[in-house]
Parts: structure tokens; sequence; C-alpha cells
């Protein structure tokens, strides 16, 4: 009857375990887990003491019972904190730890020191083990523990009962019926039979309980239900990085949204390719502008396919990790549908949209006219570099044609043009500087050149608000970096920021080349124009030191088109 007994409450204890293992959830407090761990673990050493033959297996069995006596209390008073929203300082949590830690010590000297019992032993009355068991102080101060974590949990149930409003009524009354039945036990069960020890029921029905209050979790937790929910339904994406730019993760659908994502490795920081210079332009713009969090992301359908193009609201936020602010986080909503709605709106009137197409034709050409006019007024204001702009426009123009037939680079059509159509705005910036500086005739000071300098971070600026509502997101970008970083060094040593390799982006790298290389073959007024020859070694000494080495075959194979451009003019 006593091993049926003990062995009918263990398969329980290890059933309810296996339903917890099934509802379990990332949000689940882990004490409550150590809770469906211990019960059955104890449930088994009662299970042992009741098959025990010999006083050796006795006492390894009662050790085991008392892995839940001495820790079960703990972690269910954890629990119990946890769910009524009580906060305990961690050098408490240790302390308590500790403490359970030293009163299980305690029991594992059963058998050798008379700490915990002075004596254990058994007999047989029929089929029933009576132990008989001889006290140790320790064993009082086990039951002292026991009786104040008793204590604390009926004061935090009572405290939250009265003073805490949001935590669920339900809850709480789930969590004082184990305390009720654990104490009932733990003091009166000998009272009621001396044949079985009623601890494990005891703990089963608990576990029991406490499988009901973990069925309930989820539903309070509106915060990670939500979440839950969303990411199901599969309805946003969202991709998180920390302040340097290092990819941190990504769900199924960003994935889907942004397929580069899947090749970049956790820790990888974000590189150059056309998706993740998107993503970087984005978080560049948050951490400028906090306010301006909202963007827009497309992606193309394929060529030859039904696919349509698709619409995505970004977001970007800090990433928060309690109170700290631990990097950004991207988030993606769908907003096709929606755009889908205005363009039937808008089909009613297919003349009249032909017409504002063509006004808005007009208006970009406009645009980029009062740009170029922009950039001659900037240049005639400057008596060193006259015709730079075209000449550069063309060397950029030149070193494109041989990049899109080397193929290596693998930069697309529209990337190419926007490179091309953003290289006469490259040196903008000039306009905020100083006469007295620009069109000084000869060299400059040191102090001269610190302002000639700020020039690419203003022009990247001024760029920034010409193009601010351009609907070119890609052409402003590279419009941008063009400006921002064609001084920059493949060495690091180049200005503004410094950056190095292929923190560059590549515009910037092949603006370089056509910027240094008209600067040499050109004159201006402190020196005359190298020759062609002196111009390609200073180029190509500059490889791998001040421009990209992997420019190298592109530049040589451009240079003839670019010595026969130049000696025409």
């Amino acid at each position: 009857m006593t091993v049926l007994f003990y062995g009918s409450v263990f398969l329980l204890s290890l059933l309810f375990s296996a339903i917890y293992v099934y509802m379990w959830h990332k949000h689940f407090d882990a004490s409550i887990t150590m809770v469906f761990t211990l019960i059955p673990i104890a449930c088994l050493g009662y299970l042992l003491l009741g098959i025990s033959g010999t006083i050796n297996e006795v006492i390894v069995a009662v050790k085991i019972t008392y892995l839940g006596g001495c820790f079960l209390q703990f972690f269910m008073l954890f629990t119990i904190l946890h769910l009524c929203g009580v906060e305990l300082g961690r050098w408490s949590r240790i302390l308590l730890f500790v403490l359970s830690c030293l009163l299980y010590a305690s029991a594992l000297t059963i058998g050798y020191l008379d700490l915990f019992y002075k004596n254990l032993s058994f007999e047989l009355v029929g089929t029933t083990k009576i132990l008989y068991k001889e006290y140790g102080w320790m064993h009082t101060f086990f039951y002292v523990v026991v009786c104040v974590i008793f204590g604390a949990e009926l004061i935090v149930i009572g405290y939250s009962w009265l003073k805490k409003r949001q935590i669920p009524r339900t809850i709480i009354h789930l969590l004082i019926f184990p305390i009720i039945i654990v104490i009932f036990i733990f003091f009166g069960g000998k009272h009621v039979t001396n044949k079985v020890d009623l601890i494990p029921l005891g703990y089963v029905i608990a576990q029991f309980l406490y499988l009901l209050i973990a069925y309930r979790l989820n539903l309070y937790n509106v915060s990670d239900t939500v979440i839950d929910s969303m990411v199901r339904e599969r309805s946003i994406g969202y991709v998180s990085f920390d302040f340097k730019y290092k990819y941190l993760g990504s769900n199924e659908t960003a994935r889907a949204i942004v397929p580069e994502l899947s090749l970049l490795a956790v820790d990888q920081p974000l590189g150059y390719k056309p998706a993740e210079r998107k993503l970087r332009h984005f978080i560049d713009g948050f951490s400028k502008n906090p306010d301006n969090a909202l963007f827009v992301y497309v992606v193309k359908g394929e060529a030859g396919k039904e696919e349509e193009e698709r619409f995505y609201n970004v977001n970007v936020s800090f990433l928060n990790d309690g109170v700290r602010r631990r990097g950004y986080l991207v988030t993606f909503t769908d907003d096709t549908q929606n755009r889908k709605y205005i363009n039937l709106l808008d089909s009613y009137n297919e003349n009249l949209k032909r017409e504002v197409e063509n006004k808005t034709q007009h208006i970009v050409e406009m645009h980029d006219n009062l740009i170029m006019s922009l950039a001659m007024m900037v240049e005639s204001r400057d008596n060193s570099t006259g015709g730079h702009i075209k000449r550069t426009s063309e060397g950029v123009r030149i070193l494109i044609d041989e990049i899109k037939k080397e193929g290596t680079l693998s930069l697309s059509e529209e990337f190419c043009k926007d490179v091309v159509k953003a290289a006469p705005m490259h040196d903008l910036g000039k306009i905020a500087v100083d006469d007295e500086v620009l069109r000084k005739p000869g060299r400059f000071n040191p102090e001269e050149y610190e302002k000639m300098k700020s020039h690419a971070a203003e022009g990247a600026r001024v760029i920034h608000e010409i193009l601010a509502h351009t609907e070119d997101e890609s052409f402003k970008i590279i419009a941008e970096n063009v400006a921002h970083y064609h001084h920059e060094r493949w060495d690091g040593s180049g200005y503004p920021k410094g950056l190095a390799g292929e923190e560059i982006p590549i515009e910037a790298r092949i603006m370089a080349i056509a910027d240094v290389y008209d600067a040499l073959v050109s004159k201006r007024v402190y020196k005359e124009a190298f020759d062609f020859a002196k111009a390609d070694a200073i180029i190509m000494e500059g490889m791998g030191t001040q421009f990209d080495p992997s420019l190298k075959t592109v530049y040589e194979k451009a240079r003839p088109r670019l010595e026969k451009y130049y000696a025409a003019l």
C-alpha cells in the first residue's frame, strides 16, 4: 500500500511537470520552473523510501526528500514574490539561497553526524515501514526557517490583496491554497495517518494549483501577449542592432523583407550593400534626430514575375534593456494595402495622373537643374577649380562604365546612374567656406586648410536639406555620401570622419579617384598641371593607402579614356 501510494504520487508529479513543459513559455519566471523540477525529485525520494530495504537505502531516500524540504519553500517564496510584483534585493535572494544550501548540506550529514538527525532507524510492521527519528539541532533550525518562509509568503499575499490592485485576484486566490495545504500537511499530516507521509501528496496538490496559475499567466501579461500575437500573425518584422551597428538579431518576417539579413552573422556590423546601406541610413537619421523615426522601405517585384512592389513603414526606436538603452530596434509594417487603396482612389482620372506625372518630371528636371546651377555657382567662387565639376563628373562616368564592364562589384544600374548624377554635387559644401579662404591665390596655411576641410560635412548637410522631401531615397543617400566622404582615405587618415577601408561608401571611393585625378592633371593657382605619366604614378602609388585597392584594375582600364578626355580639353 505504501509503495502504491508513493508511486502514484510520483507518477502524478511527473505528469504535472510534463504538462508544464508543454505549457512552458519563455516569459515564465525561473522560480516556478524550479518548483516543477524539484517536486518530482522529492516525490521520487519518498518512492525510494517506500521500497528501501536497508538502513543505508533509507538514509539515501531521506536525503533526496529533503531536496524538496530545503529548496522548494525557497523557490515557492520567490514565485510568490514575482507574481505579486514584490521586489527582493539581490543580496537578500543570495542570502536565502545560501541558507537553503546550508540546510541541505546539514541534511546530507544524516548517517554521519548528529547535526540534522541524531539517530534514524526503521522497522516493518506488516507491509508498513515505520521510521524512528531523533532530530538534531539543525532540524529544529530547519523548522524555524520553514515557518519564517511560510509567514513571509502569507504576508506578501495579504499585502498584495490589500494594496496591489493590478495583481489578478484569481492568481492571489490560487497562490494561497498551496501554502495552506503544505502547512497543514507539513505540521498536521502525521496526525492523520502514520502509515505514509502525506507531504508528497501536498506537493502534488500544490503542483496542480501552480499549473492553473501558469495557465493564467500569459493572459495577464498584456505586453508579451500582444507581441506574441503580432509575431504569430507575421504582421511585423523587427531587427535589432547595438550602438556600433552590429547585428543582434531579427525575426523571420524581417528576413523575408530584407533577405540580406540572412547573410549577416550575429555581432557582424552592417556593411554597405544596398539594403544594409538603407538600414544604416534609417538608423543614422534617427540617431541625429530621434523625432525623425519614420521611414519608408520599398521592395520591388522581380522582373518577369507578377510580384508587385511592397511598401513598408519603417520605425526606428531605441532598444531598451530595462531602463538602459542598448542599441536600436527597427520595425517594418506592411503598408502596401493602404497604398493600393490610395492608388485606386487616384485612378479614376488617368489623364490627370499623366498630367501630374509630366508636371512632376518637369519639377524634377527643374530641381536637378537648380542643384547643378548651385554647384556651378559654388565653383565660380573658387578661382582654382574652374571646370572641375564637369571634368570630375565625366571622370566618374568613365570609372562607372569600367566598373559595369568588369562586373566584380555587382552594382545595380540604378546605383551607377545615381553615382554619376551625384558627382557634380560633391563640392557643394564649399558654399559655406569664406571667400578669403576659397579664393586664396596659393596654398592654405593649417588654419585655412581646416576651414576648407569643413566643406565635406557641410556639403552632406546642404544636400540633406535640399533633398529632404525627395521620394528618391537611394539617390539622396548616395549624394550625401559622395559629398561627405570623398576626402576619406583607405588607410583612415582622411577627413572628416577618419573612416577606413570598406567603412567608406563605395560611391565616395569612386569619387575620390576622379577628384584627385582631376586635381593632378589640371592647373591650379598653387601648381602647374602634371603630365599623365606623373599623375598615373601618384594614383597607382595611392592604391591601398589613399584609394580602394579593389578599384585599381578599374582605374587601369579607365586610364586610356581619361587621358583621351583630358587631352581633348
